[in-house]
């Protein structure tokens, strides 16, 4: 643990410096793009994070490499490069996007591009987690790989709208995730618990933890989509190196549960990140428009036309993916009815807060 804790901490430091750094080169040469329509922000703010996120992650990676804690991850230096490299391509794309407002179609080629660099190096499904069943072909797990890192991305995407929003979501559940990975290792691998899963998951808390300071409310840089794509494809290529090298199946002989978690806790983490791309896409494809066009008709849009300060807005996302995230850990140590039970009393007073404008309204209203 101490060796995940210092990469952590190296990504924190690193990501806060460049992050630093990068807000003071975007004031010195007026890189802050013009207020959009969509925006909630009312001063022009930087718009390229993702650049100084992506810094942070790469030289944690190569920190990890010179560590000899993490020598069995780096065995097969084909699958780091292919992830180092998908990552500057899709923060380079973002940063374009960021600056230049790239056509929705060149974005999204980029992000097939990025997805596919991962799954032609084999950081893909080789299997599915119950009892190691093998997907049915290379093609078909190439494609698989594609279509869920390029959802995951433009799940994450679509939430960065509210300050701190994206970077809290993405700590909180991919904390979770880590205790996921770290655990299963102590459990599949007694001798060894490094594993890709655990190592990336680390830098992307760490990652989060030195952006978050300068973006929470009112923050001073935001990640744009340099930063959200980037975490989006983090978060993919984590479940992904799970699905791919561990059996959960052997983690547990008294539940099922545990097998299906590599796919159960990324899709409860990105629950709502999933609902609001999928809510996104149908309302702008009803009314005629592309599936990736901007609107102002977010979740986290309609929680503030709700009633719900900034504030109080992201703080919704931040409990509700503490909920369904740890709840979906829950099911590797308790019976699905202790969770199911213990799920519902932590999300009643998240649902109390989250409906809490309507209540407000009412009282004054009875007064």
């Amino acid at each position: 643990m101490r060796a995940y804790l210092l990469i952590m901490a190296v990504a924190a430091l690193v990501t806060f410096a460049a992050t630093f750094l990068t807000l003071r080169l975007s004031r010195k040469h007026s890189i802050m793009p013009e207020i959009r329509e969509r925006d909630v922000h009312t001063d022009p703010t930087p718009r390229i994070g993702g650049l100084a996120m992506l810094i942070g992650f790469l030289v944690s990676l190569a920190v990890a490499a010179s560590l000899g804690w993490f020598s069995s991850v780096f065995e097969d230096p084909i699958h780091i490069l292919a992830i180092a490299a998908a990552a500057t391509l899709i923060a380079i794309i973002g940063v374009l996007d960021d600056i230049l407002d790239l056509d929705w179609t060149i974005k999204l080629a980029g992000q097939f591009m990025a997805a596919g660099i991962l799954a032609w190096q084999g950081v893909q499904i080789v299997s599915l987690p119950i009892g190691g069943l093998v997907i049915g072909s290379y093609g078909v797990s190439i494609v698989v790989t594609i279509f869920i890192t390029v959802l995951v991305i433009n799940a994450v995407n679509f939430i960065d709208g509210l300050d701190g929003l994206v970077a809290g979501v993405v700590l909180i559940g991919t904390a979770v995730f880590f205790i996921y990975t770290y655990l299963l290792a102590q459990q599949t691998s007694p001798t060894n618990y490094f594993n890709l899963a655990s190592l990336i998951s680390a830098i992307v808390i760490g990652v989060c933890l030195g952006f978050l300071p300068l973006n929470w409310h009112k923050a001073k840089i935001f990640m744009g989509d340099s930063g959200a794509m980037l975490l989006g494809l983090l978060m993919a290529t984590s479940a992904l190196a799970v699905t791919g090298q561990v059996d959960p199946g052997a983690v547990s002989n008294l539940l099922l549960a545990p097998a299906f978690l590599p796919l159960i806790l990324p899709l409860a983490i990105l629950m709502l990140p999933l609902l609001d791309l999928t809510l996104a896409v149908l309302r702008r494809i009803r009314a005629g428009k592309s599936p990736f066009s901007a609107d102002r008709k977010h979740l986290h849009h309609k929680l503030q036309d709700f009633g719900h300060s900034h504030i109080g807005s992201v703080m919704v996302f931040y409990l509700w993916t503490a909920v369904i995230s740890l709840s979906a850990l829950g099911l590797l140590f308790m019976p699905y009815q202790l969770v199911l039970g213990l799920t519902v009393v932590a999300a009643v007073p998240v649902m109390v807060f989250t409906v809490w404008p309507v209540i407000e309204r009412r009282r004054k209203v009875a007064k």
